[in-house]
C-alpha cells in the first residue's frame, strides 16, 4: 500500500520527455508525440511565470491608411497639374511672361514745323526719358533698405532740383506692384551719359568689394526727344509749344498734333531677379515718326513783322499788338505777329497772357478800316460813286444820338472818295443810309456784305482758341448800331478777318479763305499739299477796282489820314483805324484800338499788311501816326523779300472835295 504512493510521487518529480524538450530552448511548441505512455491526451503547456509577453498588431490596416491618404495627395496633385497645364495653360503663360518681360514706350520723333521754304521753325533733337524698375531697388534685391534714397540721392546730383524733387524720385523708386516709373522726361543724352557712367562705376565697385551695392543697376534710359524752337521767340504764338507729357499746346502744335505725334514704338525685354538679362528676349517695335508740317510763314517777313509791332508796343506803352501779312492771291499768311511775345524754349519766363494768338483770339471794333465794307456796299449796289457829292455837317443827329467825326470842323464838302480819304463817320453814315428805302432794308443790305467779307464767322484756319467775332443779325441791331455799324464801331473782328477784307479788295473782290498750312511731308519724304481754300466771289471786279484807287486817296492825298505809310516808287492802298476800345477786364469804353490795312501795289496787288495796336498810352492814338508806320516798314520790307517790283504807273488821284 505503501509503494504506489512512492511511485506517483516519482513520476512527477521525473520531467516527461516533451517538458524536457521545452527547457532546452523549444518553449511554446507542442510536443509532437502523445504525453503518458497510454498514448492518451496531450499534457497542456505550463505557463511561464511572470508578465505575460506583448503580441505584436497587424501592420495592414495601416499600410492600407496610409496608402489610401497617398493616392488621395497624388490625385490632388493630379488635378492641380491637369488645371496648370492644361485648363489655364495660357493664363499662366500670359502671368510668367508679364513677369519675366517689361515693356518700355519708345516715343516716335515728333516731326518738324518749317516756314514755307523749309528753314526750321520747331524741330525735335535726341533725348532720353529716364526711367527705373522699383522690384530692382527692394531689400530681396539690393540687400539694403535705403536703395531708393542713395540712389535719388545720385541721381538728384546729375539732373538737379531741390530736396523735394530728390524725395520725389525716392517715393517713386519704391513704388509697389510695378516694373515701370518714369523719374524723369527728355533729358539731354549728356545727362543720360553722365548718370550710365555713374551705375558702371558702382557696377566695377561691387565685382571688386562685396561691401559695395550698385543702387543704380536699375535705372534705364528709354530714346526719346526734346521740342526745341531755333529762332527763339520768332512766331512762338502760332506755333505753340509741347508739354511735359509731349503733347502739342496752343497753335500748330496743338491744331496738327496727330499728323506731328507720329506712332510711338515699343521695346521689350527679359529680366530675371528684378535684373535685365542683356541676351534674353529683347524685341523692338519701332516707332514711326510723326510728318513735318510746312507753313506758308515767311520767316523773313514774320522777323520784320514781329520786330516792327514789338518796338511799336514799347514805344506806346500799350497793352498788344499784332501784325498780320498775307499774300492776296493766294490767301496764304505770310507772317503773324504778336506783341509782347514768349519764348516757347522756356516757358517759365513767359507771361501767361503773352502765350494766347491775340491775332485771331482778340475780338475787338476795328473802327475806320471797316469802312471799306460800307464803300463797297455802296459802290456795288449803284447808289453812289467815287465822285458822288457829299455834305458833311459838323454834327448828324439820328436816332437818340448826335454823331461827329474824329475832329471838329466845318462843314465838308467832300466826294464819296473824300469821305473814305477823311474817314468821315458822318459820310459813311449818310452814303450807308442811301442802301435802302429804309433804315431796316440799308441795315440788312450792310449786313449781307459784312458776312459776305467773313465777319462773324470762323477764319477757317482752325487755329485753337479763334474767335469768330460778333455780328449781330440786323434785326437785333440797337438804335445807335444801325449807324455806328457803318464806320465800324458795335461789330468786333479778329486781324485776321480784318486783313481777309483787304485781300479781298485786292483780290478783284474775290475772298480766299486765309491759310496757314501749305502742306505736310511723310517720313518717307513725300509731300501732301492742303486742300485748295475756298473762293467766294464778294463785289464785283470793277467795285474792287474803284475801292482800290480809292483807298489810295488816303495815302497819296496830302488830305488823306494816312500818308506816313508811304512807300517811295510803289502805289500804296490802305485805310487808317482809331476805334474806342472795350476793355475786356471790364466790358467798358477805356482807350484806344488803333490800326491801319492796306495793300500795295495799288494798282496791281501782291501783299497785304494789317497793323494793330490796342491801348496806346504814350504819343498819339490814331491809328495812322503809330501804325502807319509799322505798315509801311513792315510792307516794304516783305516787298522786297518777294522782289515785288514797282508798277511805275502814276495814281490815280481821286478827288477828295468839291466846290459847292
Amino acid at each position: 500500500m505503501t509503494e504506489v504512493p512512492d511511485r506517483q510521487a516519482q513520476r512527477r518529480r521525473v520531467p516527461a520527455p516533451g517538458r524536457q524538450a521545452r527547457s532546452a530552448g523549444q518553449a511554446g511548441r507542442r510536443p509532437s508525440g502523445s504525453g503518458g505512455r497510454g498514448g492518451g491526451r496531450p499534457t497542456p503547456p505550463r505557463r511561464p511565470s511572470g508578465p505575460e509577453p506583448l503580441r505584436l498588431g497587424s501592420p495592414r490596416p495601416r499600410l492600407r491608411l496610409i496608402g489610401l491618404a497617398l493616392t488621395l495627395v497624388l490625385s490632388a496633385f493630379l488635378v492641380r497639374l491637369l488645371q496648370v497645364q492644361a485648363v489655364d495653360a495660357s493664363t499662366y503663360t500670359a502671368k510668367a511672361q508679364q513677369n519675366r518681360y517689361v515693356d518700355q514706350k519708345v516715343e516716335a520723333q515728333r516731326g518738324d514745323i518749317t516756314d514755307r521754304n523749309g528753314v526750321a521753325l520747331a524741330s525735335s533733337v535726341d533725348a532720353d526719358d529716364i526711367t527705373a524698375d522699383p522690384t530692382m531697388f527692394t531689400r530681396k534685391a539690393t540687400g539694403i533698405d535705403d536703395a531708393p534714397e542713395r540712389a535719388a540721392e545720385l541721381l538728384a546730383q546729375v539732373l538737379g532740383g531741390d530736396d523735394e524733387e530728390q524725395a520725389e524720385i525716392a517715393r517713386k523708386l519704391r513704388t509697389k506692384n510695378t516694373m515701370y516709373v518714369l523719374l524723369a522726361r527728355r533729358r539731354t543724352p549728356q545727362e543720360w551719359q553722365q548718370i550710365a557712367d555713374l551705375k558702371a562705376e558702382l557696377a566695377r565697385q561691387e565685382s571688386e568689394d562685396s561691401g559695395v551695392v550698385n543702387v543704380l543697376a536699375g535705372v534705364f534710359s528709354a530714346p526719346s526727344s526734346k521740342r526745341v524752337y531755333p529762332n527763339g521767340d520768332l512766331a512762338a504764338s502760332v506755333l505753340g509749344w509741347v508739354d511735359a507729357e509731349g503733347a502739342g499746346s496752343g497753335g500748330i502744335e496743338r491744331q496738327m498734333q496727330e499728323t506731328l505725334a507720329g506712332r510711338d514704338g515699343k521695346i521689350r525685354y527679359a529680366q530675371s531677379g528684378g535684373r535685365q538679362v542683356p541676351t534674353a528676349g529683347l524685341s523692338e517695335k519701332p516707332a514711326v515718326p510723326g510728318s513735318t508740317v510746312e507753313l506758308t510763314i515767311d520767316r523773313d517777313i514774320q522777323w520784320a513783322a514781329q520786330r516792327a509791332i514789338g518796338d511799336q508796343v514799347a514805344a506806346s506803352k500799350a497793352d498788344r499788338g499784332y501784325v498780320i501779312v498775307q499774300d492776296t492771291r493766294t490767301g496764304e499768311i505770310l507772317a503773324m505777329a504778336n506783341a509782347p511775345g514768349f519764348d516757347p524754349n522756356d516757358l517759365s519766363k513767359a507771361d501767361p497772357e503773352a502765350l494766347r494768338n491775340a491775332a485771331v483770339e482778340d475780338a475787338f471794333e476795328p473802327g475806320s478800316t471797316a469802312k471799306v465794307i460800307s464803300m463797297a456796299a455802296v459802290l456795288d449796289e449803284g447808289v453812289a460813286t467815287p465822285g458822288t457829292h457829299v455834305t458833311v455837317p459838323n454834327r448828324l443827329h439820328r436816332g437818340d444820338r448826335l454823331f461827329r467825326d474824329d475832329i471838329d470842323h466845318e462843314t465838308w464838302h467832300l466826294t464819296l472818295n473824300g469821305v473814305l480819304a477823311k474817314s468821315s463817320n458822318i459820310g459813311t453814315i449818310m452814303a450807308t443810309g442811301q442802301l435802302g428805302d429804309t433804315q431796316k432794308e440799308a441795315n440788312e443790305v450792310l449786313h449781307s456784305y459784312l458776312r459776305k467779307f467773313g465777319l462773324g464767322q470762323p477764319t477757317g484756319l482752325g487755329l485753337p482758341g479763334a474767335t469768330s467775332g460778333i455780328l449781330a443779325p440786323p434785326g437785333d441791331w440797337s438804335t445807335s448800331q444801325q449807324y455806328t455799324i457803318p464806320f465800324g464801331q458795335g461789330v468786333s473782328v479778329n486781324a485776321l478777318q480784318a486783313a481777309s477784307v483787304y485781300s479781298t479788295v485786292a483780290n478783284d473782290g474775290v475772298r480766299v479763305q486765309p491759310t496757314l498750312v501749305r502742306g505736310t511731308r511723310g517720313p518717307d519724304g513725300s509731300f501732301t499739299p492742303a486742300e485748295e481754300p475756298e473762293k467766294t466771289r464778294v463785289i464785283s471786279a470793277k467795285t474792287a477796282r474803284t475801292l482800290a484807287r480809292m483807298l489810295e486817296s488816303v495815302v497819296d492825298d496830302e488830305e488823306g489820314t494816312g500818308t506816313k505809310a508811304r512807300i517811295p516808287g510803289y502805289r500804296v492802298a490802305g485805310k487808317t483805324g482809331t476805334a474806342n476800345r472795350v476793355d475786356p477786364k471790364t466790358g467798358n469804353y477805356s482807350g484806344y484800338t488803333s490800326s491801319f490795312a492796306g495793300f500795295a501795289p495799288a494798282d496791281k496787288p501782291r501783299i497785304t499788311v494789317y497793323c494793330v495796336i490796342q491801348n496806346p498810352t504814350e504819343g498819339s492814338h490814331f491809328g495812322g501816326q503809330i501804325c502807319g508806320p509799322v505798315y509801311k516798314q513792315v510792307m516794304e520790307f516783305a516787298l522786297k523779300t518777294l522782289q515785288v517790283p514797282p508798277t511805275g504807273k502814276e495814281p490815280a488821284r481821286l478827288p477828295v472835295t468839291f466846290e459847292p
